[in-house]
């Protein structure tokens, strides 16, 4: 049976007559106005379940939507669920706005017009919509180092909507940072990183809360830091503080983002090993041990082309929204590794050790180290 196609002054005098107009967009497209007197039902939520919104199958239905193609869709679906009387409304509503027929505004508060203007392409995407926008707005991100791999990934977890950002770095801005620590500029040298990223995020996107850790990390405060994270970023530059944030992730089923940044490459991986025992690794089943001083050097002593942490970082940024909204396959249990000079990525898959002094299933936590002591040993 083919689909009938109206034209909107048809639908709205089948409308006056009776005829049920549903509007098949999604809510947030509604917000900006929609036919007068129209139902909102999603698209995928009528497909999903016709007889729960419409239980008559012989009522006179008009779908309209955007341009109209939508509620073609929509409407074979309800044709081939059995409904006699359906037709989509041509030109949907840009068509029904043009003609000068009536609309209907919903009152919105500036917050809830705010929400929808700033996240309006994560909205369209059906992964996303506006359940999976309010799972970034609930959710708290503790970030590990405000320099090289937390200055991208905390600009795009903030304008994506991340709720709450905790930043935690000790260190202030020098003149050397500003070659690849994008969170700070010339006129904020001297000021602490956090309150520098702070001021940054803030003028990005004043909906995102950040909370400022001004403080070493150590055994004795780093459950405060993460111990409210729905996911944990690691922008650490020194392995004392990455063997720590490991063993508090897998005490506390904390997933860890994990990145690292040498000359002109990089590595990523998701280490989830306290939520997935015995499934996924963590980052001791990769390193059991640290790697001695002379054969991973910081930045400040071999140097690091500028542009490089920003591919790592956004990489990183990307696992953490994945993460909060269970969408896609995480790193957990690969290693990403990233070739600047040759432009090529290449992937190492990680197997949990059943030996593991962490991690491995049924071991008790064995309690946190001296991990200066640790890695200064090998």
């Amino acid at each position: 049976m083919s689909i009938e196609s109206i034209s909107p002054a048809q639908a709205r005098r089948r409308q006056q007559a009776g005829a049920i107009l549903i509007d098949v967009r999604e809510a947030h497209e509604r917000a900006a106005g929609h036919a007068e007197h129209a139902r909102g039902i999603a698209k995928d939520v009528l497909e999903a379940d016709p007889h729960a919104s419409l239980p008559d199958h012989e009522a006179d239905i008009l779908l309209i939507c955007q341009s109209g193609a939508r509620s073609l869709r929509a409407a074979q679906t309800l044709l081939d669920a059995g409904y006699a009387r359906v037709a989509s409304v041509e030109g949907g509503t840009t068509r029904w706005l043009a003609e000068g027929l009536p609309m209907t505004v919903p009152q919105q508060s500036e917050d809830e017009r705010d929400f929808h203007d700033r996240y309006s392409r994560h909205l369209r995407l059906p992964e996303v919509g506006e359940a999976g926008q309010r799972k970034l707005q609930a959710a708290r991100v503790a970030m590990v180092g405000a320099g090289g791999l937390g200055s991208p990934a905390a600009f795009y977890l903030a304008a994506a909507g991340i709720g709450t950002l905790v930043l935690a770095d000790d260190d202030v801005v020098d003149r050397s940072n500003l070659q690849r620590q994008i969170l700070h500029t010339e006129a904020r040298i001297g000021v602490s990183k956090v309150e520098s990223a702070r001021i940054a995020l803030a003028a990005l996107n004043p909906r995102v809360k950040v909370e400022t850790f001004a403080e070493r990390i150590g055994s004795d405060n780093v459950e405060r830091l993460i111990g409210a994270a729905d996911v944990v970023f690691d922008g650490a530059d020194n392995f004392p503080v990455r063997y720590l944030l490991n063993d508090a992730c897998v005490k506390l089923s904390k997933p860890l983002v994990y990145g690292a940044i040498h000359r002109f490459e990089g590595q990523v991986s998701v280490f989830d090993a306290g939520r997935h025992r015995g499934v996924c690794p963590c980052y001791r089943c990769l390193f059991p041990e640290p790697p001695p001083p002379e054969a991973a050097p910081n930045c400040a002593e071999a140097g690091v082309l500028g542009v490089l942490p920003g591919v790592v970082g956004l990489i990183q940024a990307t696992e953490v929204i994945k993460l909060i909204l269970g969408l896609g396959e995480s790193l957990a249990g690969r290693l990403l590794h990233f070739d600047a000079l040759g432009m090529r990525f290449r992937e190492t898959r990680l197997r949990p050790d059943p030996e593991c002094p962490l991690c491995a299933a049924g071991r008790e936590f064995p309690g946190y180290i001296d991990y200066q002591a640790f890695c200064a040993a090998q």
